[in-house]
């Protein structure tokens, strides 16, 4: 067990669900019910996307917990919603997992990057990827022993993965954080960016690789990239700030929650300070807060823009001096409290090929900058607005 199989150390979620009686702290683990509802599947590849500090790292973590066999016997769910569910016991603990924070991979790459004895075959971000998971699994006592049997050496993932699902009828959870984290951090590097996704094709699209997981889990920030108007990874279901249900109420905080917040000891807090600076986000009739806005307000007594600490504008500055069809002043607009219009449908889903002020707007909803509402019988069509005090005051 390590970092990437089977992880068995505390973690964000872990850290949370500890302290709950004396930290902010909002249930969220009867999601859970709902991914064992897809395991072995045809709805089983899942991609939740949404902005920083949202809470896509503590959702990851939960399932990890949740899943993971290296969590056996911690008791981390006792008390929790899960729990209480008819499906809670039947898959506690019960799964390999594969847990990939490509952040965490990102740092350790620059690390193995400067050293001078690199392994054969090693020479990029995603080699790397694929370096580390193998590295795990061979340090499993079992997985080796099948591995060697079937003489898989230098070889790929998914031969790995295939060799291990096919000798021990083993189906690992994958789980990704960041997925995106290639398209941001290397947005110019489209080598890499094709190098990247063709690695997930082949563990995910392909029928063979499809059958070694009972369930795969991609969370980021940007949805997964097109081509075109096509998604390179056409499998994954996809729920993002554009289109989130049926999942809404896990994108961050509810009205109900942060009315229970707000009775709570810790929160010196009103429930109108909390709506006006931090809700705002509007998915089918449900009113969203951000989280982390709302657990740091609540901890430092304090409505403010929180998220300009935790987000860079430099990326919302860039997009607006791009001058598409007289942005700035739609900007100006919306800041004043103006909905605008516009067409989500043919955004590529990055932060590179932006071609008009329907792909700028598309981009800062998804990087939870503005907030958007559908327009009745148009899947595509949709309206922008600031949604809170927070983005409005960002400077």
């Amino acid at each position: 067990m390590g970092s990437i199989l089977n992880p068995c150390t505390s973690n964000s979620f872990i850290s949370l669900a500890k302290a709950k009686e004396t930290r902010v702290f909002v249930d969220k683990t009867e999601f859970i019910e709902k991914t064992n509802a897809l395991l072995d599947t045809d709805g089983k590849l899942i991609a939740v996307t949404r902005p920083r500090r949202f809470g896509k790292t503590v959702t990851a973590n939960m399932l990890s917990a949740y899943y993971s066999r290296g969590y056996e016997g911690q008791n981390i769910f006792d008390n929790l919603k899960i729990s209480e569910t008819v499906s809670f016991a039947e898959y506690l603990n019960k799964y390999d997992v594969i847990y990939i924070d490509m952040n965490t991979i990102d740092g350790l790459f620059d690390g193995y990057s400067n050293k001078t004895k690199k392994a054969d075959g090693v020479n990029d971000l995603v080699d790397y990827v694929e370096y580390s998971i193998i590295r795990e699994l061979k340090s499993s006592k079992v997985f080796s022993d099948c591995l060697e049997k079937h003489q898989i050496e230098n070889t790929g993932l998914l031969e790995t993965f295939l060799a291990i699902g096919q000798d021990l009828n083993t189906r690992f959870v994958f789980i990704m954080d960041e997925w995106d984290l290639v398209y941001r951090e290397y947005r110019n590097d489209e080598v890499l960016q094709k190098k990247f996704i063709k690695l997930l094709k082949n563990l995910f699209k392909a029928d063979g690789g499809q059958e070694c997981f009972a369930l795969a889990y991609l969370t980021g920030i940007l949805p997964i990239r097109k081509y075109n108007s096509q998604s390179a990874l056409n499998g994954f279901d996809e729920y993002n700030m554009l289109t989130p249900e049926p999942y809404e109420k896990y994108f961050g905080f509810t009205e109900d929650e942060v009315a229970e917040i707000v009775k709570g000891p810790l929160c010196t807090l009103s429930h109108r300070e909390l709506k006006e600076w931090y809700e705002g986000y509007q998915f089918n009739g449900i009113d969203i807060y951000n989280p982390n806005s709302v657990v740091s307000a609540v901890n430092d007594g304090k409505c403010r823009s929180y998220w300009s600490k935790t987000s860079s504008n430099e990326e919302v500055v860039r997009l607006i001096n791009m001058e598409f069809d007289g942005i700035k002043k739609d900007i100006m607009d919306l800041i004043e409290g103006a909905r605008v219009q516009f067409d989500c449908g043919n955004f590529q889903n990055d932060m590179v090929n932006i071609e008009g002020k329907d792909d700028v707007f598309s981009l800062l909803v998804c990087l939870g900058y503005l907030g958007c509402s559908d327009i009745p019988g148009d899947e595509e069509l949709k309206q922008v607005y600031v949604p809170n005090k927070e983005i409005r005051l960002t400077p």
